[in-house]
């Protein structure tokens, strides 16, 4: 196995070098933390698709990609002189230690223990808000969730997950009284409550929102594709096939699903 040591250490001299003004690479040099932010994002995103197909092979491979992410914006911000890899691995080390007082220390373990280590660490830069410091920039469906559960630790919340399903049933007529009108910005506001709640709901049986509409999302496109394929295998496409085809033809790959899950 290699050394961790001497591994990191040498993806850092390959950002150096990469970033270097004279030698390095056009591309590397001309970015920023705006223009590289992004591809961080991108590669979590990948680490997860792997784990979540189970692509064992794969996954050293994307979890570096997220590595070299966070050695990137590093050497930017030792290049500005405001801190580098080693601030970096210090603080999350020492975050985690401060954390952890039952591991690290002689402290018990009790329920809440994580969400009040995050609490003080808040305190402590001024975040007194119950809802600060949950980024803005969190994909929607996560950060509902984030938010609700913030408002729940302080007594704001239902008491069920079946009181929340009358929420979106509540929440989702509103948004039918706005059909005729057709007014964007209030069908914008009411689908937006509509899917605010799905995501307290989901945090109220202990799911991810995210989660289950990447879910959905496999489910759609897998059943597309075989409904497509099944008119393929007729000779048609589904834009020469009518709505009424194309429903028979998913309900028919529905059905397929159903019998291959009971055998």
């Amino acid at each position: 196995m290699p050394d961790p040591a001497h591994a990191i250490a040498r993806l850092i001299e390959i950002m150096a070098r990469l970033r270097d003004p004279k030698d390095g690479c056009p591309w590397d040099r001309e970015q920023d933390f705006a223009s590289i932010a992004p591809y961080a994002i991108e590669e979590a995103y990948e680490v997860e698709d792997t784990i979540a197909r189970q692509d064992w092979a794969a996954l050293p491979d994307e979890l570096g990609d997220l590595l070299l992410q966070v050695v990137y914006h590093a050497r930017m911000a030792e290049e500005a002189g405001w801190f580098d890899f080693a601030t970096v691995a210090t603080m999350i080390g020492d975050k985690m230690i401060r954390r952890h007082p039952h591991v690290f220390g002689d402290a018990p373990a009790r329920p809440g223990q994580w969400e009040d280590g995050k609490a003080q660490e808040r305190l402590a830069r001024r975040e007194s808000g119950t809802l600060d410091g949950i980024p803005a920039a969190l994909p929607a469906l996560l950060r509902a969730r984030k938010l609700s559960a913030r408002a729940a630790r302080v007594g704001f919340d239902w008491s069920t997950a079946d009181e929340v399903a009358h929420k979106v049933d509540e929440e989702i007529a509103e948004l039918k009284a706005e059909l005729p009108g057709g007014d964007r910005a209030r069908l914008a506001d009411e689908l937006g409550d509509v899917l605010f709640t799905l995501a307290s709901l989901a945090r109220k049986l202990d799911l991810d929102p995210e989660a289950c509409l990447r879910h959905a999302n496999a489910k759609f496109t897998r059943r597309f594709t075989a409904m497509e394929q099944d008119l393929a295998r007729q000779g048609l496409a589904p834009g020469d096939s009518s709505l009424d085809q194309m429903e028979a033809g998913w309900q028919e790959v529905k059905r397929r699903e159903r019998t291959a899950r009971s055998e």
